[in-house]
C-alpha cells in the first residue's frame, strides 16, 4: 500500500515540477514514452515467461524436475532440518530451489510461497530461522540459466543475451554464500541452533 502512495506522489511531483518550470510537455512526452517502453517490455517478457513456464511443465511431466529436486534434498536436509521432517514441505523447497537454479523465478515463486506457508504453520506468528533461511535462499538463488535477465537483454536487442553467464554464476554463488553465512551468524547471535 505504501508503494502506491510513493509512486503516486512521484508522478504528481513530476507533473508539478514540469508545470512550474515550463517543461510540462516534456514530462508528458516522457511519461508516454515510458508507458510504451513498459508495454513493449511486458509483452516480450510475457512471451519468454510462457516459453520457460512451458519448459518447466515439460520438466514436470517427464519427471526431470523431481530428479533435479532429489539432488538438492541432502543439502536441504542439512540446511533446513525441521522443514525436512515434512516430506511435502521438503518437496516444495526442493522444487523451488530447482526452479530458481534454472532461472525460472516466476515459476519458482508459487513453490516458494507453498513451502513458506507450510513452514510457517508452527511458527506462532514469528518467522523461524529456517523460514528466514528459505527467504534468503529464494532471494539470492544460484542460477545456472538466468532466463529472465537474458530475456530482458534480448528484448533490448542484445546479440548474445546469455554472454553474462560467468558473471551471473559468480555473483549468485557469492550472494547465496553471504546470505547463508549471515543467516547462520544471526541465528547464533539470537541463541538459535548452531
Amino acid at each position: 500500500m505504501a508503494m502506491s502512495y510513493i509512486w503516486s506522489g512521484l508522478v504528481i511531483l513530476s507533473f508539478l515540477w514540469g508545470f512550474f518550470h515550463g517543461n510540462l510537455s516534456a514530462v508528458a512526452a516522457a511519461a508516454l514514452d515510458g508507458a510504451q517502453s513498459a508495454l513493449e517490455l511486458s509483452l516480450s517478457m510475457a512471451g519468454i515467461l510462457c516459453l520457460w513456464s512451458g519448459v518447466m511443465e515439460i520438466l514436470n511431466v517427464c519427471g526431470l524436475s523431481r530428479r533435479i529436486a532429489a539432488l538438492f534434498r541432502p543439502l536441504l536436509r542439512r540446511l533446513l532440518p525441521n522443514a525436512s521432517r515434512d516430506e511435502e514441505t521438503l518437496a516444495a523447497v526442493s522444487a523451488n530451489v530447482s526452479a530458481n537454479l534454472l532461472g525460472l523465478g516466476n515459476a519458482a515463486t508459487p513453490l516458494g510461497i507453498q513451502a513458506a506457508r507450510r513452514m510457517a504453520r508452527n511458527c506462532g506468528g514469528t518467522a523461524s530461522d529456517e523460514l528466514c533461511l528459505l527467504v534468503v535462499l529464494n532471494t539470492a538463488s544460484i542460477q545456472l540459466l538466468p532466463t529472465t535477465v537474458a530475456s530482458v537483454r534480448a528484448a533490448f536487442g542484445s546479440a548474445a543475451p546469455f554472454d553474462i553467464l560467468p558473471a551471473v554464476w559468480i555473483s549468485s554463488l557469492a550472494s547465496v554464500t553471504v546470505g547463508l553465512l549471515t543467516a547462520r551468524l544471526l541465528s547464533r547471535r539470537k541463541g538459535g541452533p548452531a
